[in-house]
């Protein structure tokens, strides 16, 4: 476990950690990165050494973590909280949603720049294909994220924050699914190439039907219908 942290926070510049940033933000930002996964107890007084920061404001921040349901309580210890089959299905429910209502507003709003940036990124993942699913699920974040600032709703794209951040408390990624990557790659193509025909209506369903393939993968893989790699 040690291991593993110290190879996420190396992946991150451990040595260049923004010390603007509050210890909310840090904690936060290590669970989405994998330093921290559901299960995982945090302890008050290794965050503060790890992020160079006071055990007060890493009180504070564990304490609102756990209103906002990212952590739970094991006993008298905080741990990385984790979602059950229910919690899941909301969750995708209302990702499906949001993520499509982005990709309509992309196809109407995105400027000819983004569309490349876009396009650019759906070609340069191509060389991820077969390789670590954890760099795929990385380039997939940021595609979803560049189309939600395509999408020019600030209002949006905070709630599409918010459920992103609540995706890392799931311990794998659909992309470690075998063949999940080449699919999932298909499918942002044709993403793109709905919002790069400026049809809103297209973009909406191609990002839908993303979103469930990747809902049932996950579904499979927890009742071990598909092997992962």
């Amino acid at each position: 476990m040690q291991g593993r942290r110290r190879l996420v926070f190396a992946e991150l510049g451990e040595g260049s950690v923004d010390v603007q940033k509050d210890a909310y933000s840090l904690i936060l930002d290590a669970i989405d990165a994998g330093a921290y996964q559901p299960g995982d107890r945090l302890v008050e007084s290794e965050l503060a050494d790890r992020f160079g920061v006071s055990r007060t404001p890493v009180r504070e921040a564990l304490q609102r973590l756990e209103t906002q349901g990212m952590l739970s309580r094991d006993g008298r210890s905080l741990i990385v909280a984790s979602l059950d089959h229910n919690q899941l299905a909301e969750l995708y429910a209302v990702r499906t949603e949001l993520e499509g209502l982005a990709a309509r507003l992309a196809a109407r709003a995105a400027t000819d720049e983004e569309v490349r940036v876009l396009r650019g990124m759906v070609e340069d993942d191509r060389r991820l294909i077969g390789g670590d699913p954890k760099a795929l699920s990385r380039a997939n974040k940021r595609f979803h994220k560049q189309i939600h600032l395509a999408s020019h709703n600030r209002f949006l794209i905070q709630q599409l924050d918010l459920v992103h951040r609540s995706m890392a408390l799931m311990a794998t990624t659909s992309f470690a699914a075998e063949g999940r990557d080449e699919l999932g790659l298909a499918e942002h193509d044709r993403i793109i190439a709905a919002i790069e025909a400026r049809d809103p209506e297209a973009a909406h369903a191609a990002l839908r039907l993303h979103i469930s393939k990747a809902f049932e993968t996950r579904l499979r893989v927890d009742a071990g219908e598909l092997r992962t790699r």
